[in-house]
């Protein structure tokens, strides 16, 4: 069946998550990835616990459906390699710092005299420009430089955020978003262009309702004070009698009256949106109230009526929840080069009517395992492909390939 991006092929110079993650999008969208590492160990999340034979879950899960090539882009002749392939290519994504693939001769400059249809997306922590461009950090930098990390917590004690929110939102989607503007663009122009996926700009957007707040009011956010961060009764989480958690969402009056009825407390409907003492006062009798039953208990109460609650899963819950089974989210697959079984999930969005998840996935490639097919592929003779290999530019041939 096809799909909105088959016949796009795209060079996948990133490692670890954001741009891994943005491909894997590409790819389930129909896109042709090829990922690039260096020959020396590959991308760093090969290497991360737990691992299945001797690749990473989080590697296989993030680098399922796509190519994999070793090529070492600091020898003039990888360099070369790589803009042999960016010519038959429609996109690049990269994750260096600014400045690296310049320096490698690899920049906007190269690229695009190599192939001026060429859209490359640079995914960065932030950004191409200003002071910060050339720093190191990592998603919860990224996070708290944006205003938004210090939201989470109670009784002023900042509580780390249990995902990365900026990598994947803030990295990965902007940057696949721009590289479908990019892609409309080229339609028309018949020319590529840079795409600066920025993750603290992108993670600063999802801040957007809480900024726009804080500008008029002029208060400092305190963790747990936004109305969306707990500083609202009625949209928080709450601790059962069996440990586990029920999270209430019944922000709007609609869903916290309905709720306070079903729960034959309809007294408590305007602690819901209780300030100050009056909320210190509330939020004891509430958690006493959630207190009293089993968190499972609750959902099977509340299940019939419209009240935006639902239990707190874990994420071996969350895999079996019925609803996750009718979507098909999560399946796994078995890669024969590591004799193990790894997890898949299949992102979002889905394009209805004729866009269902794949029925089959092709395990994560072992480092540089599909080398010599994609340079062949991309006009490289035998002979070449056999002098890159010989010069070390390759790496050793992969596992399947090698000698017993």
């Amino acid at each position: 069946m096809a799909r909105p991006l088959d016949g796009l092929k795209v060079l996948d110079l990133t490692r670890l998550l954001p741009g891994p993650f943005a491909t894997l999008l590409l790819a389930d969208l129909g896109a042709t990835i090829i990922k690039v590492e260096e020959p020396k160990g590959g991308d760093y999340a090969r290497h991360f616990p737990p691992q299945g034979g001797r690749m990473s879950g989080v590697f296989a899960a993030l680098n399922r459906d796509k190519q994999g090539i070793a090529l070492d882009l600091k020898r003039p002749e990888g360099r070369d390699a790589l803009l042999r392939l960016a010519a038959t290519a429609d996109v690049l994504v990269e994750s260096f710092r600014p400045g690296v693939l310049d320096r490698l001769g690899l920049g906007w400059s190269a690229l695009h005299a190599a192939n001026p249809r060429l859209i490359v997306c640079a995914i960065t922590g932030f950004g191409q420009t200003g002071p910060l461009a050339e720093r190191a950090g990592h998603d919860l930098d990224y996070l708290a430089i944006a205003g938004l990390a210090g939201l989470t917590g109670h009784a002023g004690q900042v509580v780390q955020p249990g995902l990365q929110a900026a990598d994947i939102a803030g990295g990965a989607l902007y940057g696949v978003v721009g590289i479908l503007a990019a892609l409309q663009q080229r339609a028309t122009t018949g020319l590529g262009q840079r795409v600066d996926a920025s993750m603290t700009d992108g993670v600063a957007g999802l801040g957007l309702l809480v900024h726009a707040k804080q500008h008029l009011d002029g208060k400092p956010t305190a963790p747990g004070e936004d109305d969306l961060a707990g500083g609202r009764l009625c949209y928080r989480t709450w601790p059962c009698a069996d440990g586990r958690w029920l999270a209430v969402g019944a922000l709007e009056p609609k869903f916290w009256g309905a709720l306070c009825a079903a729960v034959g407390r309809p007294d408590l409907f305007p602690a819901g949106y209780a300030e100050g003492a009056r909320r210190d006062a509330a939020e004891a009798e509430i958690s006493a109230l959630f207190a009293a039953r089993s968190r499972d208990a609750w959902v099977a109460d509340l299940a019939d009526h419209d009240v935006c609650v639902e239990p707190v899963l874990g994420p071996e819950e969350a895999r079996v929840h019925p609803h996750a089974v009718a979507r098909g989210l999560f399946g796994t697959h078995h890669h024969p080069g590591e004799g193990a079984t790894f997890l898949h999930q299949f992102p979002n969005p889905r394009l209805l009517p004729d866009h269902p998840p794949p029925a089959e996935v092709q395990p994560a490639p072992q480092l540089g395992e599909h080398t010599d097919a994609v340079l062949r592929a991309a006009g490289f003779s035998e002979a070449e492909v056999a002098d890159l290999r010989a010069a070390g530019v390759l790496g050793k041939p992969p596992r399947s390939a090698a000698s017993p």
